[in-house]
This record gives structure tokens, C-alpha cells and sequence, in this order.
């Protein structure tokens, strides 16, 4: 069973919030202090009037909505409701509107697109968890269209689960070669207090072998780092703690073919995830003696950065592919893949001739990858 775990930062668009546009330091130092007076919980007339003259830098005020249309799901069909104009008309060949819409996405480079589709064709796994992926139809076509360009197999299922988070940041999982889906749980309906526990999402995948074992697979996208730092780092500990029930309680009935993985947006030894790393015996493969990996190029091949995935590998670690204690007796193989991504910064290591750009890049995110003889 080879699996592969690649949060590939959407397949053909991206939301506006995520796509990263440099900025100046009198830009970073604005935000930084607007972060800090939004975050109090008393304000007072002074911070109120500092927070309107920083909201007029920043440029918060200067979008014109007037020209806009806002589009309205309803039953399926197309609502169109004018800015400032309470009235709705269904968008149709009857009332012949011709307007536009402000969409809240951007469509990706078709090159990092293609670059996207190599890195899971070379892995090409049995298993396939992808995290950041916008709809069932993107992946649908990613699958059917882009795939075989590739000469890798299309799945033979594949299966989104809506989250938490409208943004296009689903977990989705797909199968081939004897490999299917028994069960898909979902937690995102839980909470802590009034608070949704999951942002995004966290599922359990129950996975049938074509020689008829079960391996469980625990996906995790866990809360991303945004600026509040220390509340951003606290939901994160509570998200870890409950993975690490699950897991401990799979174990306890009897399961041992148990996989976590996914993305956890800090470094191994941040506190935020101990409970995953050091309260379970979960292993990375990282650690596999054979881990396969295109090290970095010239100084930095020797050198090892606190937080990167290993020495000669320097780059800050988000992602993680774990394996229970009997999985990693079955370990045959494991690597990373980074070759679609972009070295923006020192250290460098060979990518695709295809990649001349940070745009052109399949992700920021390397592909993580294991096969095990189950």
C-alpha cells in the first residue's frame, strides 16, 4: 500500500485571502498594530479614532460596492440582488440581465496547475489525501483530464466531505488497485463550549486492503497561523489533544493499522501539537532510515535548521504523515517530494524545468509519501 498525503493549495482557484502580496515595512508595521487594537477587548476613543486612520492606510475604505452585483444561492438557481437595492431578480434569458460579479477566487497558473497533476502522478499512490482542494468537481477533473497526461492511472473513487471553512479548503481522499473506502467519520460538528473544534475539518477513514486488512486513517488540517499567535496556538493543543484520543481509542479496540496525517501548520517541537508527538507512539517516516528525499544543494546539504524535516531538508515542516508502531515494522519506503516547489530562498534543490516562478509552483507544500507491505 503506498499512500500519499500533499496539500496541494487548491487545483484551479484559490481564494483572494490566501494568495500572499508582499508589502512594505510601513504596510507590516499598520497591520501588526491593527491586529494588536483589534484584539483588545476595551477600546477606547483613541484606539477607535487610531484604528480609522489605519483602516484609511491600509486602504479598507477605498473598494466602491456600487458597481457590484451580489450573487444569491437559492434552490440552485441564480439570484442577482443590486448593491443598496433590497429587491431580488432571478438571473435568466427572461429579464435579460447583463452584469458582473465580484468573484472571491483567483484562478491559478495553468503551468502550477499541470506541475500539481506531475507531483501525484509521480507518487502515484494507492491512497491519495489531499488537503486544500475547493470541490468535488475540481478533483473530478483533476482525476479524468489532467492525470493520464501524466500516464498515471486515474482513481477509481474519489470522495470530498464539505468542512467548516467555505474557502476551498476541504480534505479529500481518493482510491485505486484494490484499495476502497468501508467508512468516513467526520468530526466537524464538534465544539468546545460555543466554539467549533475543527476550523476545517477531521475525519477517520476506515480503508479495506485488496488482501483484506483495514488501515485507519485519521486526516488532520489543523488551525493555521493568521497573526494571533497565541489563541491561534491554543485551538490548535485542543484540535491535537483530540487526535489523540482517537487515536489512543482505536488502539484501545484492538486496531493497530492506524495512519494521522495532514497538515498541521507548526514545527514538531511546538507545543501546540505535543500531544501528537509526544503522548502517542506515533512515529514519523521521516525517521525511516531509507526516507527518500532530493536534498538541499551545496552548504545547506550538511546543515540542519531547528524545525526542518531533517538535516539537509531545510524547510520548515507543516506537514506530517505519522504511523502506529505496527505500520512502521511494515514500512518498505518513504520520501518527500519537493520538486514543485518553489525555492523562493536559500537553501535550493532541483525542481521541475517547468517551475521558473513562485506562481508556476504546484505548492508550498511538499508531498509526503510511505509504502507499506499490508
Amino acid at each position: 500500500m503506498k499512500i500519499t498525503s500533499f496539500n496541494i493549495q487548491n487545483l484551479f482557484n484559490r481564494q483572494k485571502d490566501f494568495i500572499n502580496k508582499p508589502a512594505g515595512k510601513c504596510v507590516n508595521n499598520w497591520l501588526e498594530e491593527m491586529n494588536s487594537l483589534v484584539r483588545k477587548e476595551q477600546k477606547g476613543e483613541r484606539d477607535l479614532s487610531r484604528m480609522r486612520e489605519l483602516s484609511f492606510l491600509l486602504g479598507f475604505e477605498k473598494r466602491d460596492y456600487s458597481t457590484y452585483a451580489v450573487l444569491k444561492k437559492r434552490g440552485g438557481d441564480l439570484y442577482v440582488q443590486k448593491c443598496g437595492f433590497p429587491k431580488e431578480s432571478k438571473a435568466s434569458h427572461f429579464n435579460g440581465w447583463n452584469g458582473w460579479i465580484e468573484l472571491p477566487f483567483i484562478p491559478l497558473d495553468p503551468i502550477a496547475v499541470q506541475n500539481k497533476a506531475r507531483v501525484i502522478a509521480e507518487s502515484n499512490a494507492d491512497v491519495l489525501l489531499l488537503q486544500e482542494v475547493e470541490d468535488r468537481s475540481a478533483l473530478s477533473e483533476l482525476n479524468n483530464e489532467l492525470l493520464p497526461n501524466f500516464n498515471c492511472v486515474p482513481y477509481d473513487e474519489i470522495f470530498i466531505l464539505q468542512g467548516n471553512d467555505d474557502r476551498g479548503q476541504e480534505i479529500a481522499i481518493a482510491t485505486k488497485n484494490g484499495f476502497t473506502l468501508a467508512s468516513v467519520r467526520s468530526l466537524m460538528g464538534e465544539r468546545k463550549g460555543d466554539t467549533l473544534l475543527f476550523s476545517k475539518n477531521l475525519l477517520v477513514y476506515e480503508i479495506n486492503t485488496p488482501s483484506k486488512n483495514t488501515v485507519f486513517l485519521i486526516a488532520a488540517h489543523l488551525e493555521e497561523q493568521r497573526g494571533g499567535k497565541e489563541k491561534e496556538d491554543s485551538q490548535r493543543f485542543i484540535q491535537a489533544e483530540r487526535i489523540a484520543q482517537l487515536y489512543k481509542e482505536l488502539r484501545k479496540t484492538g486496531h493497530e493499522n492506524i495512519i494521522v496525517a495532514g497538515t498541521f501548520n507548526t514545527v514538531p517541537y511546538c507545543h501546540s501539537i505535543y500531544p501528537i508527538i509526544r503522548e502517542t507512539d506515533l512515529l514519523e517516516i521521516t525517521k525511516f532510515e531509507s526516507f527518500n528525499v532530493d536534498f538541499d544543494q551545496g552548504k545547506d546539504a550538511g546543515y540542519y535548521r531547528l524545525g526542518a524535516y531533517r538535516m539537509g531538508v531545510n524547510i520548515k515542516q507543516k506537514d506530517y504523515l505519522l504511523l502506529s508502531p505496527a505500520l512502521f515494522k511494515r514500512l518498505k519506503g518513504a520520501g518527500l517530494n519537493r520538486k514543485g516547489v518553489f525555492p523562493s530562498k536559500n537553501p535550493q534543490w532541483p525542481i521541475y524545468n517547468t517551475i521558473s516562478s513562485k506562481d508556476q509552483a504546484a505548492s508550498d507544500h511538499p508531498a509526503l509519501w510511505a509504502d507499506l507491505d499490508i
